[in-house]
C-alpha cells in the first residue's frame, strides 16, 4: 500500500524539529508514535533471565548490572545507636559526608552541617531522630553537596546490588535536599541505559533500590532545588506530615521511572517552583498521593507521565494505579494557571523522545504516555475550577472534585 505523502512529510517534520511546534505537538506526536510503532525490524525480544542482557544492536559500550540473588529481608529490626565516635563526628563543625549505619537521635539545638549517607543492607533499619534539630547543607556549591540526606543501594565487587530497607529519618529541620536511589541518582545513567534494554528492566530495577524508607515530620527548606527525590526504582518509601517550603528551580517531589508503592501524604506545600509542577509521577505506578495542601499551584499540582527517551533510556513502567486524592489546591491567580493534575501530561510532546528507538517495548515501542487507571478523587480547588483536573483517558477515574474559584 502506498504511504499518504502528507503523512510522511508531518512525521518526518516531527522527527527534524524534536517536536517543537506548540500549538500541534500533542496530535503531531500521536501520529509520529502510531508510525513508529508500526515500523518493522524490532529485534526479537529475549526472555528475563533476571540479568540484563546485551541487545546485539545497537551495541551498548555500558558495563550491565548484576540482578542481585537473594532479595533482602523487609522486616528489618532497628538499628542499635551509634557509638560515641560516630555520634562526635556527625556534630563536629566541617562538611565531610557521614555515613551511618546505626541510629542518631539528635536534640532541637544541634545543626549538623555534614551530608548524611546510609548505604547498603548494613544501613538498614537505621533511624535518624533528629528531635526538632537541623541539617543544613544550604551553603554547598552543588546540588550534591546540597543533598542533606542520601539513602542508596551499593554495587558490590560482583556486580550485584546491596540494598538498604527499612531507613528512618523523623523530626528533622531540612536545609538542604533529600534523595533515595539504587541503579542511578536519577533515570539517566549509564547502569540505567543499560538495564533498559532488557524488557525485565523494572523488576531488576526495583530489586536493586531501596525500599521502605520513610521521611516523617520534616521540614523542608529547599535551596533552589528538588527538595525529596524518589529515585529509579524505589518503592514503598514516605514523605508524611511534613513541610516542603523555601524554592526550587524544578519541582518539588520527583517520583522517578520504575519506582512504585509510594506514598506522599499530610503533608503542607509552601514551596514556590521556578516555571514547573510540584508533583512530577514520572512512570511511577500505584503511588498513594493523599491529603495534601499545596499552596501555590499556579505554576501546577501534580503531573503524570513517561519521560520517554531522555538520555537514550528506554522507560518500561507506566505512570498507572496511582491514587491522588483528598489533596487541597490553592490558585491566588487564574492567569497562565496550570493543570491541577494532569494525566497525561506529555504524550511525546519532548524532543529527546526519539532517542530510545530499536526495543519493542516501554517509550522505544510508544512515545505515549499511557497515564491510565488513575483515582482522581475528592479534591479541593481553591480559588480554581474543576477545569484544572485535566484528562483524556476514560480508565481514568475522576469524581467528587470540587472548586470554589467560579472561573
Amino acid at each position: 500500500m502506498r504511504p499518504n505523502k502528507c503523512i510522511s512529510l508531518i512525521v518526518s517534520g516531527v522527527l527534524v524539529s524534536g517536536l517543537m511546534l506548540s500549538s500541534c505537538q500533542s496530535d503531531l506526536a500521536m501520529m509520529a508514535d502510531a508510525a513508529l510503532r508500526n515500523t518493522p525490524g524490532y529485534p526479537a525480544a529475549r526472555p528475563d533471565t533476571g540479568s540484563p542482557a546485551a541487545p546485539s544492536t545497537p551495541a551498548d559500550p555500558a558495563p550491565l548490572p548484576t540482578a542481585p540473588s537473594v532479595p533482602p529481608a523487609q522486616n528489618v529490626a532497628e538499628k542499635p545507636a551509634c557509638d560515641a565516635d560516630v555520634q562526635s563526628r556527625l556534630k563536629a563543625a566541617g562538611t565531610g559526608v557521614v555515613s551511618l549505619q546505626c541510629s542518631v537521635r539528635l536534640s532541637s539545638a544541634d545543626v549538623v552541617t555534614h551530608p548524611i549517607v546510609f548505604e547498603g543492607s548494613a544501613a538498614s533499619g537505621s533511624v535518624l531522630d533528629c528531635g526538632g534539630g537541623t541539617l543544613d547543607v544550604s551553603a554547598g556549591a552543588s546540588r550534591k553537596e546540597k543533598t542533606a540526606v542520601v539513602v542508596r543501594s551499593r554495587q558490590t565487587g560482583s556486580g550485584s546490588w546491596d540494598v538498604p530497607t527499612n531507613v528512618t529519618i523523623r523530626n528533622c529541620n531540612i536545609k538542604g535536599f533529600a534523595r533515595i536511589y539504587g541503579l542511578g541518582e536519577n533515570a539517566d545513567g549509564a547502569t540505567m541505559k543499560a538495564s533498559s534494554r532488557n524488557p525485565g528492566h523494572t523488576a531488576f530495577a526495583q530489586a536493586s533500590a531501596p525500599r521502605n524508607v520513610r521521611l516523617e515530620n520534616i521540614t523542608f527548606t529547599a535551596p533552589d532545588g528538588i527538595p525529596f527525590y524518589v529515585g529509579p526504582g524505589v518503592t514503598n518509601s514516605a514523605l508524611v506530615n511534613s513541610r516542603i517550603n523555601g524554592k526550587s528551580t524544578s519541582v518539588a517531589v520527583y517520583l522517578d521511572a520504575e519506582s512504585a508503592n509510594n506514598t506522599i501524604s499530610n503533608n503542607v506545600f509552601g514551596i514556590t517552583t521556578e516555571k514547573r509542577e510540584l508533583i512530577a509521577v514520572d512512570g511511577s505506578a500505584n503511588n498513594r498521593i493523599t491529603n495534601n495542601t499545596f499552596r501555590h499551584a499556579e505554576n501546577g499540582g501534580i503531573f503524570l507521565y513517561r519521560n520517554c527517551g531522555e538520555g537514550g533510556v528506554i522507560r518500561h513502567q507506566k505512570p498507572q494505579y496511582n491514587q491522588i486524592t483528598g489533596n487541597t489546591f490553592r490558585y491566588t491567580s487564574s492567569f497562565l494557571a496550570q493543570p491541577a493534575v494532569w494525566l497525561n501530561s506529555r504524550n511525546g510532546n519532548r524532543s529527546y523522545c526519539f532517542k530510545d528507538l530499536a526495543y519493542p517495548f516501554g517509550s522505544s515501542a510508544s512515545n505515549l504516555d499511557f497515564a491510565q487507571n488513575n483515582v482522581v478523587r475528592n479534591n479541593r480547588l481553591e480559588g480554581g475550577s474543576e477545569s484544572l483536573i485535566r484528562n483524556d483517558d476514560p480508565t481514568n477515574e475522576i469524581g467528587g472534585n470540587t472548586s470554589t474559584g467560579g472561573w
